[in-house]
């Protein structure tokens, strides 16, 4: 079973899904037993090819940690809030979370991108 802890205890995922944004950018880590590993890719691939096929899913990438750590990170982009929250929240993606193997900690986060001159567009 998924174990989803909050990024920043003083806005848990929970508390974004209840704001409005457009677009977002999901962030969230993962640690997970290195045994565990091949279950966490399995389990993931999953849910992310379950995601793919939800309204307002836009991309996803997911990332290894180096030098031996077991963290991954994945990037996923969605057209807003409210479409994140629909996958989130769907019974389907809830009861996927069962498949993931019990050393899996997750800690999702939403963005949004911001302007900062001659850098980077929001």
């Amino acid at each position: 079973m998924l174990n989803l802890r909050p990024l920043d205890a003083a806005c848990p995922i929970e508390q974004q899904l209840q704001n409005s944004a457009t677009p977002v950018v999901l962030v969230n880590l993962f640690t997970v037993d290195e045994a565990d590993t091949p279950a966490l890719m399995v389990a993931w691939e999953k849910d992310a090819n379950w995601m793919k096929q939800q309204p307002g899913f836009l991309s996803t990438q997911l990332h290894r940690a180096i030098g031996g750590s077991c963290m991954f990170m994945n990037y996923a982009v969605w057209e807003s809030v409210e479409h994140f929250r629909a996958a989130f929240t769907h019974a389907d993606f809830v009861s996927a979370m069962a498949s993931y193997p019990s050393s899996a900690v997750a800690q999702p986060h939403l963005f949004v991108r911001v302007a900062v001159p001659n850098l980077c567009a929001a």
